[in-house]
């Protein structure tokens, strides 16, 4: 049986670092689900479909394939054939993300792609939904969060460092409403699994909460 390990919690918690950090040291398969529905999101942005057409989204997703690969230890975003890797990482992705992945018809198509993968390999998945719905299975799962200015001042320290503008306020708010989005929706809400241990990364260094998590794991 394949070992898989489950980390949820909301936008900005550090899920994807921890996870990625943790894969690196268990020597598990890091799969980014979120940058799997980005590149989704990608595909409706440069086809030009609106986030509110759910008939439309519904009528293209199975034209879209996305995979997850490794080169050299780095993760890529295959979207149909193209390496997206770089062009998924921006706001309008996000955001646009954010706004279709609350499809039933978008998660289905994805969770069916990551279940398949964790069938056969040892990994470690991150999201909003993994240990209720992807991998209910998986063993720990652990649900990670942090409170909303901690995870708009890492946000915003982020783009600075990156020689973006950022406004503190303007992501504090965004990091609201994408947590009651994520949380409210219909589909795979965002929630804590009954099993899942709470990790709160607020006080925590990144390698405080990778050595916490690996503890629960061994």
């Amino acid at each position: 049986m394949a070992k898989n390990v489950a980390i949820d919690g909301p936008a900005g918690a550090g899920k994807s670092t921890i996870a990625k950090a943790i894969a690196k040291e268990m020597g598990y398969v890091y799969v980014d689900t979120g940058a799997m529905y980005r590149a989704m999101a990608l595909y409706f942005l440069q086809n030009k479909i609106a986030k509110d057409d759910e008939e439309k989204i519904a009528s293209v997703v199975d034209d879209i394939m996305v995979s997850i690969k490794y080169q050299e230890g780095v993760q890529h975003v295959i979207l149909n054939g193209e390496d997206v890797t770089g062009l998924i990482r921006t706001e309008e992705v996000g955001n646009m993300a954010s706004a279709t992945s609350v499809y039933g018809c978008v998660r289905t198509k994805l969770v069916k792609l990551q279940q398949e993968l964790a069938k056969t390999t040892d990994v470690i998945m991150d999201g909003r939904d993994i240990g209720t719905v992807v991998l209910p299975n998986a063993d720990p799962k652990i649900f990670l969060t942090a409170s909303v200015e901690c995870r708009a001042k890492r946000r915003y320290d982020e783009l600075l460092a990156k020689g973006q503008e950022a406004d503190f306020d303007k992501i504090a708010k965004d990091i609201e409403e994408r947590d009651y989005r994520d949380s409210h929706r219909e589909n795979s809400p965002l929630r804590q699994a009954e099993d899942a241990i709470l990790v709160d990364s607020s006080d925590m260094t990144i390698d405080e909460v990778v050595n916490k998590i690996i503890s629960y794991i061994k």
